[in-house]
């Protein structure tokens, strides 16, 4: 589970790279546009401009280059030519990237146009609940902490945290060992150290936890029809801490 350093250094790669298709998603104006639209731009800008893969495209049979969630739909989300983002909707982006054979992941919740305060309110304390367990991350510790870091950030502020899908390791596969959950007990799990790279990418939800995966085989959705919302970041384990991969540039100070 763990990597060498030139290997962190092209999952690095990866990730900057990634990192750039986000900044690129920031500068566009959602309302009206389909969520298909989106993931042609980012397939253009991943294949075209970075001259890299989008590596979700023909995993496990998938056809696109993104999942797109929008509201109640907490993760896997199809892009279709007939959802159209709408004022008020909050949706999320995940995009994985392959360059020189090693891939990143990342997830970012975006607010389109006027959003309702609640909804603002489980999009920012999400993100919150994601550095938590970012913050945990470090030669020692143990996968529990990071789990109990984030669970406890998202309890405190009345939301629940999707058990039914969790972190991974990343490398050369999309999906490798160890799972990351997003709930724990403090000290508990396995024992983090330098080397290893793995995601974590929490989904909270308004209401209860509880979700289920819709007729297409693909898209999951909260339940009782409440907003669920997500962010990610693939991180690595340092000598002394925790590397963000796929950091982006706004996000320097955030940390």
């Amino acid at each position: 589970m763990t990597k060498r350093p030139e290997e962190i250094a092209l999952l690095a790669e990866s990730g900057r790279l990634l990192a750039a298709v986000f900044s690129h998603l920031d500068t566009l104006d959602l309302i009206g546009m389909s969520t298909m639209e989106v993931n042609d731009r980012v397939e253009r800008m991943i294949v075209d401009t970075l001259r890299a893969r989008p590596a979700s495209k023909g995993q496990y049979g998938y056809a696109y280059a993104l999942n797109s969630s929008r509201n109640q739909v907490v993760c896997h989300g199809v892009p279709s030519t007939d959802e159209l983002l709408q004022d008020g909707d909050i949706v999320n982006f995940d995009i994985t990237l392959e360059k020189n054979g090693y891939i990143a992941d990342s997830s970012k919740t975006y607010l389109v146009g006027q959003v309702s305060t609640p909804a603002k309110r489980l999009v920012q304390v999400t993100y919150e609940a994601m550095w938590k367990g970012i913050k945990a991350v470090r030669p020692g510790a143990r996968l529990g902490d990071v789990g109990h870091a984030i669970e406890r950030h998202a309890r405190r502020h009345g939301y629940s945290v999707v058990r039914e899908y969790c972190g991974h390791g990343i490398g050369r596969e999309m999906h490798e060992p160890p799972q990351v959950l997003h709930w724990g007990k403090p000290q508990t799990g396995l024992m983090l150290r330098e080397g290893m790279v793995f995601t974590i990418e929490p989904m909270l939800n308004q209401g209860r936890h509880a979700v289920r995966t819709e007729d297409d085989g693909w898209t999951v959705v909260t339940c009782d029809g409440q907003l669920s919302a997500q962010f990610e970041h693939t991180v690595a384990v340092t000598r002394h801490g925790v590397r963000v991969l796929t950091l982006r540039p706004e996000e320097q100070m955030a940390t």
